[in-house]
């Protein structure tokens, strides 16, 4: 699948992503829309963003018992997007079951992807909190496993593990990898991040980009850096 730069709309209003997107005049990047914009706009604004020709990643990170799953992502599926996420930790059970909700009677549906382990999730927190006796790589690789084995398209992850899954799981299976910061830019609140240029020889099949770009001086010229250093 081709390399591409996915720009995360995080956003609270229709407003301030209209405001945001109208800067792209000559081309159209696929976003990302997550909770935030999602909560407080409801489908309304999935709808119109892909009436605008945009690709988008629906990026709401189910997580709940397989029944309710199957029914969101059937009800998720009809807004026609095109990629919609999952939490692994679900179990197999859960994502056979979104996979079923999200298919549609013709066959077709977007594709589905799971999260391994959060990028602001340091080994350390892993392991204390969360209480997984293993490595970060050694669990993203499994959690990863899981996921193709229950039939799903990819994962997302960090940059750092992107390869460690492709040997696991092989080429073809999708690698959405955030905690993506320039070399000269700030991390926030991530903590297993890289650079769009690393992330391409780390193996990322999409990288998802937010502050960079959305709180850049210059989005457009930020956008078209990351498209230079991870696509070109």
């Amino acid at each position: 699948m081709k390399r591409d730069v996915i720009i995360a709309c995080d956003f609270n209003s229709a407003e301030a992503v209209y405001s945001f997107l109208d800067k792209f005049t000559d081309v159209k990047p696929f976003v990302k829309i997550g909770m935030e914009l999602f909560y407080a706009e409801g489908p309304a604004i999935v709808r119109e963003i892909k009436k605008r020709g945009y690709k988008i990643f629906l990026d709401l990170k189910l997580h709940d018992i397989p029944t309710t799953v199957k029914k969101s992502m059937a009800v998720l599926s009809a807004l026609d997007v095109d990629i919609v996420n999952l939490h692994v930790a679900g179990t197999s059970e859960m994502m056979k079951a979104a996979l079923e909700g999200l298919t549609r009677p013709d066959g077709t549906r977007p594709l589905l992807i799971a999260v391994t382990q959060l990028t602001s999730t340091s080994e350390e927190r892993m392991q204390k909190e969360l209480l997984i006796n293993a490595t970060m790589e050694e669990t993203v690789a499994h959690y990863a496993l899981n996921a193709k084995n229950s039939g799903l398209d990819g994962v997302v992850c960090s940059p750092l593990e992107a390869g460690i899954v492709a040997k696991a799981c092989g080429e073809d299976f999708i690698r959405v990898t955030p905690g993506i910061r320039f070399a000269d830019g700030d991390v926030g609140d991530q903590v297993r991040v890289t650079t769009p240029a690393k992330a391409k020889e780390l193996g990322a099949t999409f990288i998802v980009v937010g502050r960079p770009i959305t709180a850049a001086d210059d989005p457009v010229a930020a956008y078209k850096r990351c498209v230079e250093e991870f696509v070109n």
